[in-house]
């Protein structure tokens, strides 16, 4: 049985762990330094002698660890950037330093800043050779830097070393360290940009890992939200009131859907559920709408058994059903039909939640992911989307297919892998 490739191990985890868990990063960000910043000892460890360098005053570097862990938590941008490198400059005393994402320079201070301002697009090959191969680069020359500008520019940097920053395996920018004087670098401004490579690095990836937090207990929020927003609880309310006098047995079947509706928001832990769950949700959630519209709509599921205990980030579903009904086929004249199917395609479970109503206009639908489209108290769907593509890379947002007049048809995609039985069995347990 297949599990969803994503941060499983790491988002199901109770929060003291977590804590423990970052900690343990952290240190080993330290040791990365140690590593390529403090000299190597020439004897063993012995209890009448120490190696001198734990003796020594704290290595500068070890300053920039601990001045720029706050910014780079943030995620990589101009802001957090530009006070990265001006901590690195102050304490490392070098000419120059830049920072760029894969496209643009995100911040540069020393030397020849006024030629090279945040948001212009990258010029050296040198840069853009480390960003292709992700390993780093020493420049010893104005012509190795291999600048477009090299013969008309009075550029003042001579010399670099360019590192990569990586988060998840993927290179998001780079790292450079400058001198105004060609030749050699010295060792010790090579071994520097390496540590700090590694060290940004790692801030960044914890970054995302805030970011996808952060996006899960907002989705939590709105879902909470739109279950006890006056329209949805009232006009609940008033169905079941409606249903004590004339079928009270269906009154207190709808209460309970209600309810679990509630305790199934409240109650869930981690970042991930089965697809068994999320369908199990996504039906309660339409049979108090049913209550309500009657007729106006059916629920088809075409899910096969096979792939109910496959994994996908929670609260997936939801929005795009209600998304479907709401905005699909309550504005239709007649009935309709919400449509939730599943299939395993090429390492994917692929879900598609479709509709026959209205549909979206040409002119619209490039906009319908953006954060802050549309109306409604419901998880939206750019919220979907962001956490699809934070987890799983860009290509895996939401695909959406639209007609005027026939209806809507959006594909979220998750990649399956088989995962060691002590996580899966952990897992597990999480659930329950």
């Amino acid at each position: 049985m297949g599990e969803t490739l994503g941060a499983v191990g790491l988002f199901k985890a109770p929060l003291f762990p977590a804590i423990i868990f970052f900690s343990i990063l952290n240190a080993a960000a330290l040791l990365i330094l140690l590593r390529y910043l403090l000299p190597p000892c020439q004897e063993a460890w012995k209890e009448e002698k120490v190696c001198q360098a734990l003796d020594a005053p704290i290595d500068p570097t070890l300053q920039i660890a601990h001045q720029t862990l706050p910014y780079l938590r943030r995620g990589l941008n101009e802001a957090t950037a530009a006070k990265t490198a001006e901590i690195i400059k102050d304490i490392a005393e070098v000419a120059a330093v830049a920072i760029t994402d894969r496209e643009r320079v995100l911040a540069f201070l020393g030397a020849g800043c006024e030629k090279h301002p945040p948001g212009e697009r990258i010029l050296t090959e040198a840069t853009k050779e480390v960003l292709a191969t992700g390993r780093y680069k020493v420049v010893h020359s104005t012509r190795g830097l291999n600048c477009p500008r090299y013969h008309y520019c009075e550029c003042p940097l001579a010399a670099a070393v360019i590192v990569p920053l990586k988060c998840r395996g993927e290179i998001v920018g780079a790292l450079k360290l400058y001198q105004t004087e060609e030749g050699t670098l010295p060792p010790q401004v090579i071994r520097l940009a390496i540590g700090l490579g590694e060290l940004l690095s790692l801030q960044i990836e914890l970054s995302e890992i805030d970011r996808q937090r952060q996006l899960l207990a907002e989705a939590r929020l709105e879902a909470l939200n739109a279950q006890i927003n006056p329209h949805f609880f009232f006009n609940t309310l008033n169905t079941i009131i409606n249903f004590i006098r004339t079928n009270p047995e269906r009154a207190r079947m709808l209460l309970m859907r209600l309810a679990n509706l509630f305790r199934q928001t409240l109650n869930r832990r981690g970042s991930f559920t089965t697809l068994r769950e999320e369908l199990a949700y996504v039906r309660n959630y339409l049979t108090l709408e049913k209550a309500r519209f009657g007729d106006k709509f059916r629920y088809v599921q075409d899910v096969p058994l096979e792939v109910l205990d496959y994994h996908l980030p929670v609260l997936s579903l939801q929005p795009l059903v209600e998304n479907a009904l709401h905005h699909g086929i309550l504005p239709k004249e007649g009935p309709g039909v919400v449509r939730v199917s599943a299939r395993l395609q090429n390492g994917e479970l692929q879900i598609t939640v479709s509709d026959d109503g209205v549909g979206i206009a040409p002119e619209r639908l490039p906009h319908v992911l953006e954060p802050g489209c549309g109306s409604g108290n419901g998880v939206g769907l750019s919220n979907v989307n962001l956490r699809f593509q934070s987890l799983y890379g860009p290509e895996y947002g939401l695909k959406l297919k639209s007609e005027v007049g026939r209806g809507t048809e959006v594909v979220l995609r998750v990649p399956v892998l088989p995962l060691p039985s002590s996580i899966r069995e952990s897992y597990r347990g999480s659930l329950n």
